[in-house]
């Protein structure tokens, strides 16, 4: 399977039932001594470039577009919470919405995500997922991600057909019936979403991701969320150092599966930001207690971007 980036295929999402379970609520993440905070590592500083626009308010480029992936669920389960109790460093997920054009916040917008467990398995296709133990070795020593002429290790290219995810190849149906680190919420009022997850795990082919999904032009009925269109379909990543600090941790330490790094990976672009780069917070030598991930999506809410014809 592929994640080779082309046009965006434009299809509206004629049905989409969204059943909302609570809103979201977003509080501030508190900085205190000996708080790791990265958003950027190597070229990764090359962050998506803000204009200021009226007021002090921040406007942010186009958040990259990326594919869908053959593992996504449409609107399966509408949560905050989507753990189910699998095992990994705990995560909180902070999400922003915003116009690109406009900087103004997107209300009432349905976001999804998905990812991987720790080990490396998607839930609804554990039968066609490769992670968890066997083969290569625990990352180790200190950040690869730093910009080079050519990047060190061996890259992995695409990742093996029949793989996990997150490659294209168009969408595969599910093979279980689990549903674990999914979920969709819809964005407040100040175009907000909070997720609690766990950090995810790497799997031969890609570096460590989450994907995720916008919709809007949808509303609110008896039986959900239905109609509009998916404006944004994109995948967040994490910098090189935070993954080697989640390595050192218990399930992370036991997956021994070889691993892509940021500068190896096929559709993460090095923009920044603006590629889905997120800004981690956790402390020092404690990563197990708990990381705190955010990053403000820029989408154009008029545009068609669903991700399976790239």
């Amino acid at each position: 399977m592929t994640e080779n980036q082309g046009p965006a295929h434009k299809k509206n999402l004629t049905r989409r039932r969204v059943i909302l379970a609570g809103g979201a609520v977003v509080a501030a993440a508190g900085v205190g001594a000996g708080v790791v905070a990265t958003a950027s590592a190597g070229e990764e500083e090359s962050a998506a470039s803000g204009t200021t626009a009226g007021q002090g308010e921040t406007c942010y480029r186009l958040t990259s577009e990326t594919t869908e992936g053959p593992y996504y669920i449409d609107a399966d389960k509408i949560r905050k919470d989507i753990t189910e109790d699998k095992e990994g460093i705990p995560m909180t997920l902070r999400l922003k919405v915003i116009d690109s054009d406009t900087c103004k916040p997107l209300k009432k917008a349905a976001v999804d995500i998905w990812h991987c467990d720790a080990l490396g398995i998607y839930s609804g296709y554990e039968s066609m997922s490769q992670g968890g133990p066997g083969g290569g070795t625990p990352p180790s020593g200190a950040p690869t991600d730093l910009p080079t002429d050519a990047p060190t290790g061996t890259p992995t290219g695409t990742p093996p057909s029949g793989g996990p995810g997150g490659g294209g190849g168009g969408h595969s149906e599910p093979t279980d019936d689990e549903r674990y680190l999914r979920g969709t919420q819809l964005t407040d009022q100040h175009g907000y979403v909070e997720f609690r997850t766990v950090f995810p795990g790497w799997y031969q082919g890609r570096a460590v991701h989450i994907h995720t999904k916008v919709h809007v032009g949808g509303k609110m009925t008896d039986a959900g969320y239905e109609g509009g269109h998916t404006c944004h379909t994109g995948q967040f990543f994490f910098a090189e150092s935070a993954v080697l600090d989640s390595a050192k941790e218990k399930p992370y330490s036991t997956n021994t599966t070889t691993r892509t790094t940021l500068t190896e990976d096929t559709i993460y672009d090095r923009s920044g930001v603006t590629g889905g780069l997120l800004e981690l917070s956790y402390r020092r030598g404690k990563m197990a207690r708990g990381v705190v991930g955010s990053i403000t999506m820029g989408v154009d809410p008029d545009g068609t971007h669903d991700g399976t014809g790239l």
